[in-house]
């Protein structure tokens, strides 16, 4: 009989199961060791303070020279009104301030900005508003809406303003003058005696 080879058999237990590789540790920073419970970890030295060399001079401030001197402006001088002479006499003097007046609202100023100083007698709106009390009458002044009549009494009381219409209707035109130039801040408007105007303001006016 012919004789049929055998299978060679294979033992489980001589090659046994298969393990998976064991990983390598990757190189990286390690974890810091964390103190033991109980024990406070050690502080971290400082880093060491930087001296200065003892050899080192000091630095020595650069010598300043003389301050500039501060440019100052010039002071400043008031502005002079122009003046206007409108020839009238003693009797026309308040009827040519009316005119004036009404020439200037015409031409565009503001009631406002005007004030009408009589040497004399009062204007009628002067006398009107004083009898209900100089109070009443300097409120109105001060409100500054319309124009302002007054006289040479009152005048020192009264505010600049643009224009100044003086009416030389009497006797008080040497201290009424001089106080309307002062108040004046662009035009002062002389109505009366060019002759006695030019005596208190100067000739040429």
């Amino acid at each position: 009989m012919p004789l049929i080879p055998e299978e060679p058999q294979i033992h489980e237990s001589a090659q046994g199961p298969r393990t998976a590789p064991t990983p390598r540790p990757v190189p990286g920073p390690r974890p810091a060791a964390s103190s033991r419970p109980g024990r406070p970890s050690p502080p971290r030295p400082a880093p060491p303070v930087q001296r200065a060399s003892r050899d080192a001079a000091p630095a020595k401030p650069a010598p300043s020279g003389p301050a500039a001197p501060a440019a100052t402006a010039p002071p400043a001088t008031p502005a002079t009104p122009q003046i206007q002479l409108i020839p009238a006499s003693a009797e026309g003097a308040l009827d040519a301030a009316e005119e004036a007046v009404d020439l200037l609202l015409d031409s565009g100023r503001a009631p406002g900005e005007v004030l009408v100083i009589t040497t004399g007698a009062q204007h009628p709106w002067t006398e009107h508003e004083l009898s209900f009390g100089e109070a009443s009458y300097w409120t109105l002044h001060d409100a500054g809406d319309d124009v302002f009549y007054t006289d040479a009494v009152h005048a020192s009381r009264a505010a600049t303003r643009p224009v100044v219409v003086v009416a030389v209707n009497g006797d008080s035109a040497a201290t009424a003058l001089p106080l309307a130039h002062s108040r004046a801040g662009a035009l002062l408007i002389c109505c009366g005696d060019p002759q006695q105007i030019n005596a208190v303001l100067g000739a040429g006016v």
